[in-house]
């Protein structure tokens, strides 16, 4: 029996060969392909036209292990403060979108980690994995000392939140204390004077907060009254039962600044199942100015942190890291968004 002769298989394509096809360099090549501002628009059209009509793909493993890079940024939620808190959460959610939305427009993976009590070394043991070319990180939580550690050492880590004291990692946010002192005077400018705070202790960003609430009474005249401080978590099955406690021990108020929109609007539900009016009775601003403030009902002032403008910023800030420039913290200036409550 005689067999048919087969066809040799075709080689893969190389890089090479698609930079004999473009007439350049494959340096050229390598460059058009990653997208490099450098090489011309129209020529690096015309290679990966010509890559895509012959079939060329790129070997990602290859050139991550080439260039020591994963093309891969770690996206990480600490909740060592609040372990009960979802990444469902509004301000989660915008925020890691936002965040991928940066990262995946620079050609680059998004790896996200929700660490729940966190281990004392468990910073240094993400970076070890190297499964990251860096580390972006969603607030402080209670891990202070572990991210001025880790920052000491490691450089393309930038963090969203507060600006608190002796810290040494680069951080990206607002200025916590300027835009609760905003919120609190709003209120005291609309007759309101036993003013509610309700935030979780302990939280760097929530500390801040309060502090700019407890300057807004001082420059006011008015004395902060400790019944009208409740550990309001930042979830709505822990956030409601405080603000119940806070209406069940009889004491009064008429005013409530809340550490983000998730309690605020918690508050208002809860103020009005108890048949208190908002804003007739008691007044109500929020923090973060999320989507679901616009929504609420009423709809609900709050104090808004441009989280599109702080996403862009800390992925700028983290890919000049990665190339090893230095780089400052960026606290941005809020904003009081003034609507029903």
């Amino acid at each position: 029996m005689s067999r048919q002769p087969t066809e040799p298989k075709s080689a893969r394509l190389k890089m090479a060969d698609i930079a004999k096809l473009a007439g350049v360099s494959t340096s050229t090549v390598s460059r058009a392909l990653a997208g490099n501002p450098s090489i011309p628009q129209a020529l690096r059209d015309q290679i990966s036209e010509l890559a895509r009509t012959h079939g060329y793909v790129i070997n990602q493993s290859a050139r991550s292990l080439r260039l020591q890079r994963t093309h891969t940024i770690g996206l990480i939620v600490p909740l060592g403060h609040e372990r009960d808190q979802l990444i469902t959460d509004p301000f989660f959610l915008e925020m890691i979108g936002r965040l991928a939305d940066e990262i995946t427009g620079r050609g680059y993976e998004v790896l996200l980690n929700k660490v729940v009590a966190p281990r004392a070394d468990w910073l240094r043991r993400i970076v070890q994995s190297h499964r990251s070319d860096g580390l972006l990180i969603i607030g402080q939580s209670d891990q202070h000392e572990a991210l001025n550690a880790l920052a000491d050492t490691y450089r393309p880590l930038v963090v969203w939140g507060g600006d608190i004291a002796e810290r040494r990692y680069c951080t990206v946010g607002s200025d916590n204390v300027a835009g609760a002192r905003l919120a609190t005077q709003h209120m005291i400018a609309q007759g309101r004077r036993r003013i509610a705070f309700l935030g979780l202790p302990g939280a760097p960003e929530v500390e801040l907060r309060r502090e700019g609430y407890l300057q807004a009474l001082r420059e006011a005249g008015l004395s902060p009254y400790p019944e009208l401080s409740a550990p309001a978590h930042f979830t709505i099955e822990s956030a409601e039962p405080s603000v119940r406690a806070l209406i069940d021990s009889g004491a009064t108020f008429d005013g409530v600044l809340a550490a983000s929109d998730l309690i605020a609007v918690t508050a208002i539900n809860t103020l009005t199942a108890a048949g208190r009016t908002v804003p007739d009775e008691i007044s109500v601003v929020g923090f973060d100015d999320i989507s679901l403030a616009r929504y609420s009902a009423p709809p609900l002032t709050t104090v808004r942190q441009d989280l599109a403008t702080g996403a862009r910023t800390m992925v700028d800030l983290l890919f000049r890291r990665i190339e090893g420039a230095s780089t400052e913290s960026v606290f941005m200036t809020p904003e009081l968004v003034v609507r029903g409550t």
